[in-house]
């Protein structure tokens, strides 16, 4: 730096009583009677004091397009405390040897390096970077990088409430939070944790904080979420969030499909529909983001065109893998081992040069969206994590549009516009139990779903053959037996006051003919309405917990478990249905067993009427029971 500048830059804070942060910018140093300075003015005055003084950008991060590489995504860790559907292929993914991920002092050494070359920006990710112990303490040394401007990090939000004080304390300056729906219980399906409201709670308290905006990422899938678009945007109205719209993108393992993609296009024409007076902001450069503002909104929202209108001419982006692996594009399968050179005790000037090699051999673009699809790549979750890329079972469905219970609490904008305040205040929050979780076995062509959560067993496919007469294990009741009827003949619901509580478990199956067309179009998961057999599967669980509120003289049951299986029958083009209830009570569940598998059916219809009206619903019937004054009964 010339004489004259750091001549100028000392008089200044001589001057005015500032002291230096690690990277050189100034910092005011509060003077008692003085109001306090905000986070937010803090960080205004460093990044500009950086932009003022920065160094000659490197030729080692520059590559052969003269695109200057200033940013670095390194991932903290593979874990994630959520179990996405969408984010693992369906075999899992087998995670890294603790012993092969980069250290903390390895990570920081890299970063040190990458600053040194000319990155200002350093995002963390994942997994889920928050669940690892000494994420403060990484924040905080990297905030002493000379050079640095910006530490962000990309988190689900479920632990951001908690750690955000200290993280912000600790020199964090930008938050990037991955939600993919309004809908408490749908976010339960998708990620089959609870959690939902704890990732309110982090972006209030991101908000409460100073952070402005927010970033929230929405990935937008056909058949699962695009119906929130409008609900999404609503928030900005009186928030100071960027809600970014993030086109479905294909990874290892996550079955994309072109169908499943939602372009910006398809999503701007739904948002002008509803709000014409949208207009464009101006873009950054090296943004990834198309921008976005409604005029008298607080908050805008974006578009990350990733596969429609690929940004690949000014990416500035590098990532680092939670194992050490560079990598110079998301979509690219080349990679180069940083943390295999640095345990080979290589130098600094060693590493630049592997560094520059990689950056050099960049490509001027990714391949086009079909293209990538059948490119071996690592899942997303062992890149990066943002809750939100992958897909399998082939799609998760449109389940709460298609919901006849109304499990959600959101249904379309109409509603949403009552409950937005409520729901983002923190007075109320939906609780659902954890609904579902796919089984798919590899050793069939058939698709099978399951809403067991962790059993071990294998189901099998229901028989196609008929079933032979039930033979009872127990005394039934006789007609002038029947219990829901008084004396008159009238309908009355059995006082079980007096019944002792014992074990109840109950099975129940149907069928659904489908017809070879709509079978198919299921098999395929091509249905334009989404996965038929994750909805019914859904469908069926709740028709378990409501049947009460279905079948009058019902009483309610506690069930304490609901399994619903669906499976695929190419000999009869069909599906088979099984459910199976259990509770511990004075009456049966049987109903709920039978209402389970019933409705499970009638929502495959649902699913399917589009395609075909010539669907058969039948054998609906109850396979087994045991508990009761009755005894147990079993159907061979």
């Amino acid at each position: 730096m010339a004489a004259r500048p750091v001549s100028r830059m000392l008089q200044r804070v001589l001057r005015s009583g500032l002291r230096s942060c690690s990277s050189g910018a100034p910092v005011t140093q509060h003077r008692p009677g003085e109001p306090l300075q905000t986070a937010a003015e803090e960080l205004s005055r460093r990044r500009q004091f950086l932009r003022e003084h920065a160094a000659p950008f490197s030729a080692f991060l520059t590559d052969s397009f003269g695109r200057q590489h200033s940013y670095l995504r390194i991932s903290l860790t593979e874990k994630c405390n959520l179990r996405c559907q969408y984010c693992m292929p369906e075999e899992g993914v087998p995670l890294t040897p603790k012993a092969d991920l980069l250290t903390t002092e390895e990570i920081l050494t890299l970063a040190r390096l990458f600053v040194r070359e000319g990155i200002d920006k350093i995002r963390l990710t994942g997994g889920e970077p928050l669940i690892r112990p000494d994420v403060v303490d990484i924040v905080a040394r990297l905030h002493q990088l000379e050079g640095l401007r910006t530490i962000g990090i990309t988190t689900n939000g479920i632990n951001l409430a908690r750690l955000l004080p200290q993280l912000q304390k600790a020199g964090l300056s930008a938050i990037n939070i991955s939600l993919d729906t309004l809908v408490p219980a749908k976010f339960e399906f998708i990620v089959r944790r609870k959690g939902f409201h704890k990732v309110m709670e982090g972006i209030h308290k991101a908000i409460e904080l100073g952070y402005s905006p927010v970033k929230v990422n929405c990935v937008v899938m056909r058949g699962l979420n695009e119906d929130e678009l409008l609900d999404f945007v609503a928030l900005t109205e009186g928030l100071p969030l960027d809600v970014r719209f993030i086109e479905y993108m294909p990874f290892d393992g996550n079955r994309w499909n072109f169908k499943k993609m939602v372009s910006y296009k398809e999503m701007l024409d739904t948002l002008r529909q509803q709000w014409p007076e949208l207009e464009k902001l101006p873009e950054e450069e090296s943004s990834t983001a198309k921008a976005f503002k409604i005029p008298g909104f607080r908050g805008q929202l974006s578009f990350i065109t990733s596969m429609s209108e690929h940004f690949c001419g000014t990416c500035n982006r590098l990532r680092i893998t939670a194992d050490g692996n560079l990598k110079v594009c998301l979509f690219g399968n080349s990679e180069v081992s940083l943390r295999d050179h640095l345990r080979a005790g290589a130098s600094e000037e060693e590493l630049r040069r592997v560094i520059g090699a990689a950056v050099g051999r960049k490509k001027r673009q990714h391949a086009g969206m079909f293209s990538i699809a059948q490119m071996k790549n690592r899942p997303m979750i062992l890149i990066e994590f943002l809750l939100l890329l992958q897909d399998s079972p082939p799609a998760i469905p449109s389940i709460f549009s298609q919901d006849p219970f109304r499990v959600q609490g959101i249904r379309h904008r109409v509603s949403f516009s009552n409950q937005k305040a409520t729901l983002w205040e923190g007075g109320w929050f939906p609780r659902t139990p954890l609904l579902a979780q796919w089984r798919l076995r590899s050793s069939c062509p058939q698709r099978h779903y399951s809403s067991h959560l962790d059993s071990d067993a294998n189901p099998k496919c229901l028989s196609a053959v008929a079933q032979a007469p039930a033979t009872p294990s127990g005394p039934l009741p006789t007609a002038d037996q029947l219990t829901h009827v008084d004396r008159e003949g009238r309908a009355a619901m059995v006082d079980v006051g007096g019944k002792p509580d014992t074990e109840r478990v109950a099975v129940a199956s149907a069928v659904v003919l489908l017809g070879s067309t709509a079978f198919k179009l299921v098999q395929e998961n091509q249905l334009k309405k989404g996965d038929a057999l994750a909805v019914a599967q859904l469908a069926g669980v709740q028709a378990a917990k409501l049947t009460s509120q279905l079948i009058p003289l019902c009483h309610h049951v506690a069930l304490s478990h609901v399994q619903v299986w669906l499976e695929l029958d190419a000999t009869r083009h069909a599906v088979g249905i099984r459910a199976s209830c259990r509770a511990r009570g004075p009456t049966g569940v049987e109903m709920e067993a039978l209402t389970a598998a019933a409705v499970a059916a009638l929502t495959v219809y649902d699913m399917c009427k589009a395609v075909s009206r010539d669907i058969v619903l039948g054998e609906i019937k109850l396979l087994s029971k045991t508990g009761g004054q009755r005894g147990d009964f079993q159907r061979t």
